[in-house]
């Protein structure tokens, strides 16, 4: 390959439209922009879902059921994928949320609960936020344990935890 033996790629060659250059060009009159009409004039942007004073799709549909902002989120992760990660030497016996995390199975932030799909065939201690009580039955069926943390998450416990750490003054 030489300086002189380059291309330019494909899509490099095209050139953009020219408007308004006189009616040999194809694009001279209304510069492609047809006749009249709010899309001819300069400055037109519409709304995304605007249908032209028509009632707009997203306000057609019937809305229902409820998402309660105060849910908390927990990421599964299952016996099996756990079992997996150990046949592959990634976990260990003693699983911690940062395992989880190193692993990639979770985020930094993430709840961790463990749910029960698959079987474990060694004993093993998982430290999670959560656990289903098959997870939790076929962890202590192989011999393990499991350790529950971050008990108060949620609102209630930035409630709680707000109310704890206000001092009372004694006069």
């Amino acid at each position: 390959m030489k300086l002189h033996s380059l291309k330019a790629p494909k899509p490099n060659l095209k050139t953009p439209k020219r408007v308004g250059r006189g009616e040999g060009s194809g694009l001279g009159q209304q510069s492609g922009r047809g006749h009249k009409g709010q899309k001819s004039r300069s400055g037109y942007s519409y709304k995304s879902g605007f249908e032209g004073g028509q009632m707009p799709l997203q306000r057609r549909v019937p809305k229902f059921g409820f998402h309660s902002p105060f849910r908390t989120e927990y990421k599964a992760v299952n016996l099996d994928t756990i079992q997996v990660l150990m046949e592959e030497g990634k976990l260990s016996a003693d699983i911690k949320i940062s395992d989880f995390n190193k692993v990639g199975l979770v985020g930094k932030k993430d709840l961790v609960k463990v749910l029960g799909r698959g079987e474990l065939s060694a004993a093993v201690t998982i430290e999670a936020h959560g656990f289903s009580k098959s997870a939790t039955e076929a962890i202590e069926k192989a011999g393990g344990s499991t350790v529950k943390v971050g008990q108060n998450i949620g609102v209630k416990a930035v409630k709680s935890g707000a109310a704890d750490s206000s001092t009372k003054t004694e006069s």
